[in-house]
C-alpha cells in the first residue's frame, strides 16, 4: 500500500464502528473528545468550551507572546480537524456530539482576540456559545463540508464572529 508523503500515518486501534469511550484508546481520541469533556451526559459542546478556556489558560501561561499563541493555535487547529473527521469515522457518524475538537478550535481563536482579563474571557466563552448554538449564516453551509473540515469550520466562523465582536468592543469601550 503506498501513502502520499503528506498523510500522516495513524495506527488503526479501533473498528471502523467504535463507540465514544473506545475513541479515548487513541490520541486523537482524546482530541476529538476534548480530553474527555465530550463525554458529559448534559452540554457536551458546552464542557468542551470549558474545557477550551482551561487550556486556553495554560496557552498564555506557556506562551504569553500573541505570536507564540498563533504559533500554537493554527497547528492545534489543524490537528481539531484532523481528530474530528478521525473519529467521525470511527463512530460511523457525521458530526456526533461527543466530538467536541470543533469547540475547542472555534473557542481558542475567539480566546486569542479577548484581552488577558476574565470579564473578556468570560464574553468570548458565551458569544461563542450563543454562536455555535444558533449557527447564524454561512455557519450551516460550511457544516456540509467533508470530514473534519464539515465538523470544525463552522465553529471557526463563530470564532471570527466573537473576535471581531470582541476588538470592536475593545476599541468602543
Amino acid at each position: 500500500m503506498t501513502v502520499p508523503a503528506t498523510a500522516p500515518v495513524v495506527p488503526e486501534v479501533l473498528p471502523p464502528s467504535a463507540s465514544p469511550a473506545q475513541l479515548l484508546r487513541h490520541p486523537l481520541g482524546w482530541l476529538a473528545l476534548g480530553l474527555g469533556s465530550g463525554l458529559s451526559p448534559v452540554a457536551p459542546g458546552t464542557a468542551g468550551s470549558v474545557m477550551a478556556l482551561a487550556l486556553w489558560l495554560v496557552v498564555v501561561a506557556l506562551a504569553p507572546s500573541p505570536m507564540l499563541q498563533v504559533l500554537v493555535l493554527v497547528p492545534a487547529i489543524a490537528l481539531c480537524i484532523w481528530a474530528g473527521g478521525w473519529a467521525a469515522r470511527r463512530l460511523a457518524l457525521k458530526d456526533p456530539g461527543c466530538i467536541v475538537s470543533d469547540e475547542l478550535a472555534g473557542q481558542w481563536l475567539a480566546l486569542r482576540a479577548a484581552p488577558l482579563a476574565w470579564p473578556w474571557w468570560l464574553a468570548a466563552f458565551v458569544l461563542f456559545r450563543v454562536f455555535d448554538i444558533t449557527k447564524p449564516w454561512p455557519m450551516k453551509a460550511l457544516e456540509r463540508l467533508p470530514g473534519g473540515w464539515g465538523i470544525v469550520t463552522d465553529d471557526l466562523m463563530a470564532g471570527v464572529y466573537v473576535a471581531a465582536i470582541l476588538l470592536v468592543a475593545q476599541r468602543v469601550l
